[in-house]
């Protein structure tokens, strides 16, 4: 390992650019972030959620793998052989929307391409993207292993999502059948649940007469689609509703079209709600289809893939289904069928890729039959080895979703995705599913085409964690050794669309869960609170915010923004005290390296005589470093990133440095070399401990700092030390910082600056106090500005003086002439009533027989402590006005 002395040459003000490109080209050149140069450590991976190639990455995605670069770089750090796998998403369905989109721009379609053709456009397209993430993700600074890169339609991949259809489909567990699926006109494509968007709409609720065929009478039937009831094939009541008994078994004449449909009776008609009579159109609605279902109901299709009307639609047949509408509900109500139409909000689903009205519709598809999967999931969660979900809430969102979880419609009228493996025999009719391609008939020997369809992407997706690591074969040494993944870093709102798909597959074809945690993050949203989008015009593009304040000030604000689960606002002014914060480590930084001079890393010797400062920031350091590392294993950055705040703005910059000014520029040797090693210790652990949130100035500090190695990415942790413990020295800063807190305060308060020197009396409250405050005098009267000290605990409070209480001692400022006797007064009121206030706060809680009965005793002597010690302060400044007034 090389050692390295400090580069005294730092720039005045720090430059993130040109620290982002030194850093990545040293990382990138160092191979530091490829798993297994550590083969002898325990292994810890991540396997990114890979993002889309459909365009460029949002600022959720900035979140996202800014928490999973936290966890990667602090685990590498600590002796892990971290694995962080990067790849992308083909992205079906998104993807071939925007090359369609381009396409159409030039005039031409898909279709006059051909299949071939148009998928080299795609390839192009993703090509051309996959780069430009690789570009995005280089300049967010993240750790990532590209040596393992990977993509959902790459050969290995390929594999993988062929063996697992072919395995569900030999098990019974993938079938192809007639189902009411979520059906995109303007794509001419079934969908995902998550490509449905759920818009509210202000619509009609039509209210309908149906006669009855014998000339009886009537039944009053309600709808928001209209143009549907030409698929009628039934109306149902409640089997108990005695209103309509009689007419179970009787028929209707279906308006317009004449068609008979009879009257039948099924629990799932609410009685109560409406008429309590519902028309039933088995093709165009999900529960309409189970309710046809169970009474053998025709299913009658009124419209083709386009939602342009068919010749089932009667009259309306090639009328757009919105047209469609507009002159069926004008007949109607000339016709007197249409007795009602009254305004109606519903939720209304939305093409996500193309924005076209969604249509439930019946079509013939692949399905997985999830029972049996699901059923293996929920009894992993319940029996306790299943996932650590964090927050733990999100375990009971996912189990109810999986305990309620219809069969997945996973084919998809495509052209660009994994095709299919089901090759169709039209000379006998068969279809066959096989692992490889097939020419011919294995049954009648005829001529075979495959399968026009491809996967759902979540169906490559579901297998990522596994098949990114070389499954199906299970010898592979990643699969062996970084399967299954430690931790998975994902948003809330894919939780049932990719979460629980990867982790019942998983335990399926694994018989393991895919990953121990999974920590949930909420999105990102704008000041206001509002959703990002293009429509509303508040989006940010995270390369526009490491362009403008770098990226270490964009992933402190992202990643200590908010807590787990919860939504996080983007606030601007967050991201500038960011960088503000960035500026004052490299301000501090470039101070100690002016007083590092010829300063070697092996001069570095904590173990000599340390001053009360020294030992204090040792203290406070070996403190932090302990409750980090906790945070941190625990996913709450948000107090992470608050404590390093501390540390390094109050504790080390506020005042450590500005005390250690005494030692290096003063006149003791011994002093000045303990004092350099303790800033060198100090700022080398400070940076190692920021270096997992702010990558880039981290490291490019340390690189100028001693140090031993080639890269703070790779350097050790910081460990808790017992021997750094000092408890009795924070007890002497707290003594000195109260002290001279409190002169400025003063000071501040009446408005004298501190070029103003001025007398300062303290009378400590013991013979330790007084020891502390006189071997510390040289500080005292640095930084409290004064032109005399008297330290003595014999002192009385002299006439006309401010004073200040603190805790093991009292001050008092001889400030005649520059202050009013009456404003004084009136401050030390004030201050007696936040004291009087204390007392009577802990009063209150030692009084109450809940609290002391079952707090522990420690508890309840530390609220004694307090107690006494607000009393004593409030005595010395009642007294100190009764002086005063005297």
């Amino acid at each position: 390992m090389s050692e390295h002395q400090p580069t005294i040459e730092m720039p005045t003000t720090y430059d993130p650019r040109s620290a982002e490109q030194k850093s990545t080209e040293l990382w990138n050149s160092g191979g530091f972030f490829k798993a297994g140069r550590v083969p002898e450590a325990k292994p810890y991976t991540i396997v990114i959620p890979p993002p889309n190639v459909t365009g460029m990455l949002h600022i959720g995605h900035a979140l996202d793998f800014t928490l999973q670069d936290i966890m990667i770089r602090t685990k590498r750090m600590q002796g892990f052989d971290a694995l962080w796998l990067p790849g992308t998403d083909h992205a079906g369905i998104a993807t071939q929307t925007r090359v369609e989109q381009k396409l159409r721009e030039s005039g031409v379609s898909r279709h006059d391409l051909g299949r071939e053709k148009f998928l080299e456009q795609v390839w192009e397209w993703k090509d051309t993207y996959a780069n430009t993430i690789r570009s995005q993700w280089g300049k967010m600074g993240l750790s990532l292993d590209y040596s393992r890169e990977r993509f959902t339609l790459d050969e290995g991949l390929s594999k993988a999502v062929r063996e697992v259809f072919v395995r569900l489909y030999e098990k019974g567990l993938i079938y192809r059948g007639a189902k009411i699926i979520n059906w995109d006109p303007a794509a001419r494509t079934a969908l995902s649940d998550i490509e449905v968007e759920y818009k509210e709409v202000n619509g009609n609720l039509y209210h309908l007469q149906y006669p009855l065929a014998d000339g009886s009478g009537h039944v009053t039937v309600a709808t928001t689609r209209p143009e549907t009831m030409l698929g009628d094939t039934a109306v149902a009541v409640h089997p108990e509703d005695e209103r309509y008994s009689a007419l179970i078994g009787k028929n209707l004449v279906l308006p317009v079209i004449g068609r008979e449909i009879p009257v039948i009776a099924d629990e799932y008609v609410e009685k109560d709600f409406g008429s309590g009579a519902v028309k039933i159109t088995p093709a165009h609605d999900p529960n309409d289809f189970e309710v046809g279902q169970r009474h053998n109901l025709p299913q009658i299709i009124v419209m083709d893939e386009s939602g342009v009307m068919n010749a089932e639609a009667g009259p309306y047949q090639g009328l757009d289904r919105a047209d469609a509408r507009k002159k069926l509900v004008a007949d109607l109500k000339e016709s007197g069928v249409l007795v009602r139409i009254e305004e109606h909000v519903h939720q209304v689903g939305h093409s996500e890729r193309s924005g076209a009205v969604v249509e439930p519709y019946l079509s013939t598809q692949w399905f997985v039959a999830m029972k049996p999967l699901a059923d293996r999931a929920i009894e992993a969660q319940k029996s306790g080895n299943g996932v650590n979900f964090v927050p733990d809430r999100f375990e009971k969102i996912y189990l109810n979703w999986i305990e309620n979880v219809r069969d997945w419609c996973i084919s998809r009228q495509l052209w660009w995705g994994h095709r299919i493996p089901a090759w169709h025999c039209d000379a006998c009719g068969t279809i066959h599913v096989a692992r490889e391609d097939l020419d011919t008939c294995p049954g009648c020997g005829g001529t075979l085409r495959q399968d026009n369809d491809v996967l759902d992407t979540w169906f490559s997706s579901a297998l990522w964690p596994f098949s990114t690591m070389g499954w199906p074969d299970t010898d592979s040494e990643d699969f062996k050794r970084y399967y299954p993944n430690d931790l998975l870093v994902t948003g809330y709102d894919i939780i049932y669309f990719w979460v629980a798909r990867m982790i019942f597959t998983a335990l399926e074809f694994t018989d393991k869960i895919p990953f121990k945690d999974v920590l949930m993050h909420g999105l990102v949203r704008d000041a206001e609170g509002q959703k990002m989008s293009k429509s509303l015009g508040n989006g940010v593009d995270p390369l526009d915010i490491i362009e403008q304040y770098g990226a270490d000030a964009m992933r402190f604000m992202l990643s200590t923004g908010s807590t787990p689960g919860q939504d996080l606002r983007f606030r601007i002014e967050k991201v500038e005290q960011a960088r503000n914060f960035a500026n004052k480590i490299w301000n501090a930084s470039r101070f100690a390296l002016m007083n590092l001079e010829g300063f070697r890393y092996e001069d570095i010797d904590i173990s000599v005589k340390l001053g009360t400062a020294d030992r204090w920031i040792l203290h406070r350091m070996n403190e932090t470093s302990r409750d980090v590392t906790r945070l941190i294993d625990t996913y709450d950055f948000g107090e992470t990133g608050r404590l390093l705040y501390n540390f390094i703005w109050d504790d080390l910059c506020d005042w450590y440095i500005e005390v250690a000014k005494l030692n290096l520029y003063g006149s003791n040797p011994e002093a000045k070399k303990a004092t350099q090693s303790v800033l060198a210790y100090v700022l080398d652990r400070t940076q190692r401990l920021i270096h997992p949130f702010m990558p880039f100035i981290s490291e490019e500090i340390w690189q100028h700092l001693p140090h031993s190695g080639d890269s703070i990415s790779i350097a050790e942790w910081p460990q808790y030390d017992a021997a750094l413990e000092a408890p009795e020295a924070v007890r002497e800063m707290e003594l000195l910082m109260s002290s001279i807190r409190s002169v400025r305060n003063i000071r501040a308060e009446v408005n004298v600056p501190m070029s103003k020197k001025i007398e300062l009396q303290i009378k400590p409250s013991g013979a330790d106090q007084q020891a502390i405050l006189q071997a510390n005098e040289e500080l005292l009267r640095r930084f409290a500005g004064t032109s005399s000290l008297v330290i003595d605990s014999e002192l009385s409070a002299p006439d006309k003086a401010m004073t200040a209480i603190v805790t093991g001692a009292e001050l008092y400022l001889p400030l005649a002439g520059l202050i009013d006797i009456e404003q004084e007064i009136a401050r030390l009121n004030k201050e007696a009533g936040v004291l009087r206030s204390e007392v009577e706060r802990v009063d209150k809680k030692l009084s109450n027989e809940g609290f002391v009965a079952k707090a522990p005793a420690k508890v309840i002597d530390e609220e004694k402590a307090k107690r006494a010690d607000y009393q004593a302060k409030l005595d010395k400044v009642l007294a100190r006005i009764e002086e005063l007034r005297g």
